[in-house]
């Protein structure tokens, strides 16, 4: 037989109040409980724990012995208990998210903004880069969750991608300047002959853009080519070029202009990803929860719709 936790805390109990009756009221069990299962940690351990006086009781050498070692695991087995229990009610714990540049410009601040607010003492450790890369952090296990951009071809089986967001391309371009076409949407074609800014190489939206030229029949021109999303849209702002680029980027950038692009336009689906056989922390569950209640709000800038 093994010495089981319940025992201990009897046993502790007994020690407190060298009373076998006080010590069974505070533990709201009855006397012959209490003295039976005495008895059987008594047995297993192979020695007698208490001296049994008509009004009291007191530890034998072999009490003496096991008291601070009781102690030591009922305290360690309690501070284990409400270390789970915190990490559960998530008052503390972590969370691991990554999420694109255009993502962490538009959509995640106000996301984080509202899991801080719910749950302050949860740690949020948060990854930027291209949806290949947050895919690949996913499947070494350094994030747990992560907002990519969904591949036409689909993610590796091994992980879970549901879409969450359909999000408009538009052509950026500076207010202070000339509109890149005067009508009010734009055709692909139109920017034949427009110096763009082209983001760096692996970057989702570089493939999306090089794609789309190709299919309307030409090659883009290049202006300035390298950089990620705050970059790219500085580069426009300085007027070096336009870029296509999400709808959503452009809220908080006053000195550019979005223009449409024609019918049937330009989109992409945003997918919040985590590993398929992986059971999230109870932190990650909690900001997955959120992320979906905040699109559910219906609170996204123009071109974004939730799906």
């Amino acid at each position: 037989m093994e010495v089981q936790l319940q025992q201990l805390r009897y046993f502790l109990a007994v020690e407190e109040t060298r009373h076998f009756t006080q010590a069974a009221d505070i533990l709201g069990v009855s006397q012959p409980t209490l003295s039976k299962q005495i008895h059987s940690l008594e047995t297993t351990l192979g020695a007698p724990l208490f001296e049994r006086a008509r009004n009291a009781v007191v530890l034998t050498a072999a009490g003496d012995t096991l008291l601070p070692l009781a102690r030591r695991m009922v305290a360690d087995a309690d501070a284990a208990k409400d270390a789970v229990q915190e990490i559960v009610g998530l008052r503390r714990g972590r969370v691991r998210v990554g999420a694109t540049p255009s993502l962490c410009s538009s959509l995640v601040p106000a996301v984080l903004r509202r899991f801080h607010t719910e749950h302050p003492d949860v740690e949020l450790l948060v990854n930027e880069g291209s949806s290949q890369d947050m895919i690949a952090h996913l499947l070494a296990r350094d994030l747990d969750l992560a907002l990519i951009v969904q591949p036409e071809h689909g993610v590796d089986p091994s992980l879970h991608a549901a879409p969450v967001l359909r999000e408009s391309l538009v052509v950026a371009s500076v207010r202070s300047g000339p509109p890149p076409t005067g009508k009010p949407q734009l055709d692909l074609p139109d920017l034949r002959d427009t110096p763009m800014v082209m983001f760096r190489a692996g970057y989702d939206l570089r493939d999306v853009t090089l794609e789309a030229c190709r299919r309307a029949g030409f090659t883009p021109r290049f202006a300035v080519e390298g950089g990620e999303m705050d970059a790219v849209l500085s580069f426009v702002e300085a007027g070096l070029g336009v870029a296509l680029v999400p709808s959503m980027v452009l809220v908080n950038r006053p000195l550019l202009r979005a223009t449409p692009l024609a019918s049937p336009g330009m989109r992409r689906t945003i997918a919040l990803a985590h590993r398929r056989r992986a059971i999230l922390p109870h932190a990650a569950e909690a900001l997955r929860a959120t992320v979906l209640a905040h699109i559910a709000t219906g609170e996204l800038p123009a071109g974004v719709q939730p799906l």
